[in-house]
């Protein structure tokens, strides 16, 4: 993937006058590397969306500050727990020629025939995997074909993904990204639900009227109840 230029410019506010910057448009940022000062940046926030959503964080950005050029990943994105508004970008600085870590995201293509016949449903338990490379060959995604799901209970592992050039994928073997359940109908998930009402309902009432007594035992005898049984016996 070729990498996606970047203006970025040098930053003197720090701190809560940054909210300013926010307000005008710009988006506070830092870049930092192995063998670079950590910066601090402003990045245009409309310009900076547009690149993140074609590169995401394993796609090379070429992020221009004066004169000077650094190739980086966006290590990390900030955003407001409400607004989503982006607050803060980290970007990671790299050299071409040495292979870093990342996460890649895995994407789910193809349809199983057990899910097309809502016999099946997929759960999807891992949705991206660490993996090693020069930064010009990390994936952009990894896909996985889940038309060979034909029967329930089956499942795909890290170990079977496909081989990417130059790409070593980190993550353990056998863990599994996604696999085949079957489907709970409408029906038989409203039936569940009444018996575990039901259910919940009759302890509510036991736990109201006293504990029964267990099974095989006979109820203690009121003391009206022995005189009686001492009259039959006279």
């Amino acid at each position: 993937m070729k990498a996606i230029p970047l203006t970025a410019k040098d930053r003197e506010i720090v701190g809560k006058k940054v909210k300013k910057l926010r307000a005008g448009g710009e988006v506070p940022a830092t870049v930092y590397g192995k063998d670079l000062k950590s910066q601090s940046l402003l990045v245009d926030l409309k310009e900076f969306a547009k690149v993140f959503s074609a590169s995401g964080e394993t796609g090379l950005v070429d992020l221009k500050v004066g004169a000077k050029t650094i190739p980086v990943l966006i290590a990390q994105t900030q955003k407001h727990p409400v607004s989503h508004q982006i607050l803060h970008v980290q970007f990671h600085a790299v050299k071409l020629t040495e292979k870093i870590k990342a996460h890649a995201p895995v994407e789910l293509v193809g349809e199983s025939p057990k899910v097309a016949s809502n016999e099946g449903l997929l759960l999807q338990t891992l949705n991206e995997v660490e993996v090693e490379s020069l930064p010009t060959d990390l994936p952009e995604k990894i896909t996985v074909d889940v038309s060979s799901l034909t029967e329930i209970g089956q499942q795909i592992t890290v170990g079977e993904l496909p081989k990417v050039s130059g790409v070593e994928i980190l993550t353990p073997a056998g863990e599994i990204i996604v696999k085949l359940d079957p489907a709970i109908s409408a029906q038989a998930k409203k039936e569940a639900e009444e018996a575990e009402q039901a259910k919940k309902a009759a302890e509510e009432a036991a736990t109201a009227a006293g504990t029964a007594p267990a099974e095989g035992t006979q109820p203690a005898q009121t003391p009206a109840a022995e005189t009686k049984e001492e009259e039959k016996k006279e």
